[in-house]
């Protein structure tokens, strides 16, 4: 095994995705000196990592990967996205210190189903396990989690929705913003989207932008904020459909009852990311 400095933020951050992949799995029960054996660390050296990294304990990181953590968001932090909007509240939460700028694909172009597109991709580890990064000249126009779908079913996800597309392995291409999305080491990049999709869908994935970090709305409440209302499921069925996950929002949003919904990349992730704003924000 290569051998790397504890100053090294690439060491990190793969420690640090085994870690929370450990805890999404063993929950509550799992202790610091077991997590610390099995990152081959000391109790005392994994938790200072580990805070440093994540800004708050293994045990307070813990308590938010609770299942009763989305219903205390519902309650503690739901917003009306109108409200936010009128605001400024909208990337203000310290998880992204990033300035974010979008466009969409045409309805044209996108009914070509990306005929005529050049579209790079390349695999990169993040603080939710591997993730597949896309994007265009225009910006980042993909990111799928394969922690449980499996790498394979990540590919096929994302390339499907755009088959005509001329697809290009080109991880340096896309680093930078992929830095600046994950927030590795002191990258200030800006970070471009190009959002692929019919119109319904980009007035959804719109409106999960203007969700703050480490808050939640639900499903009914995008549908009034779009214009329809009624459109509960529709808007559900986009939410599932958003193809750059984690910078377009969608796992802020939530049932009424509080529950957690579904997750196109499966419910572990969208737990470890509300978790990990939660934390980032309180930090």
């Amino acid at each position: 095994m290569q051998s790397l400095t504890e100053d090294t933020q690439g060491y990190h951050f793969n420690v640090m995705r085994r870690a929370l992949d450990v805890i999404d799995q063993a929950g509550p029960s799992v202790t610091l000196d077991e997590l610390a054996a099995q990152m081959n660390m000391s109790p005392a050296h994994f938790q200072r990592v580990f805070s440093r990294w994540v800004g708050v304990s293994p045990k307070r990181y813990q308590q938010y990967l609770t299942l009763g953590h989305a219903k205390a968001l519902l309650s503690e932090r739901f917003t009306t996205l109108a409200a936010a909007h009128a605001s400024g509240l909208s990337g203000s939460g310290r998880l992204h210190d990033l300035f974010i700028r979008w466009e969409a694909m045409s309805p044209g172009e996108f009914a070509r189903k990306g005929d005529g597109l050049t579209i790079y991709w390349g695999w990169f580890d993040s603080p939710f396990g591997p993730a597949l990064v896309m994007g265009t000249d225009k910006g980042l126009c993909g990111i799928g989690f394969a922690s449980e779908t499996g790498t394979a079913n990540a590919w096929q996800d994302l390339v499907g929705r755009w088959p005509n597309a001329v697809y290009v392995e080109d991880a340096d291409r896309l680093r930078p913003w992929v830095d600046s999305a994950f927030g590795a080491g002191e990258v200030s990049h800006e970070t471009p989207l190009f959002m692929i999709g019919a119109p319904f869908q980009i007035k959804v994935w719109e409106a999960l932008m203007q969700i703050p970090s480490g808050h939640v709305t639900t499903y009914s409440e995008i549908a009034d904020y779009i214009g329809h209302p009624k459109a509960v499921r529709a808007v559900g069925t986009a939410v599932g459909r958003n193809p750059v996950s984690y910078l377009i929002p969608c796992h802020r949003a939530l049932r009424k009852s509080g529950g957690l919904g579904g997750y196109h990349w499966g419910l572990p992730v969208k737990r470890s990311i509300l978790a990990w704003e939660s934390a980032r924000v309180e930090a």
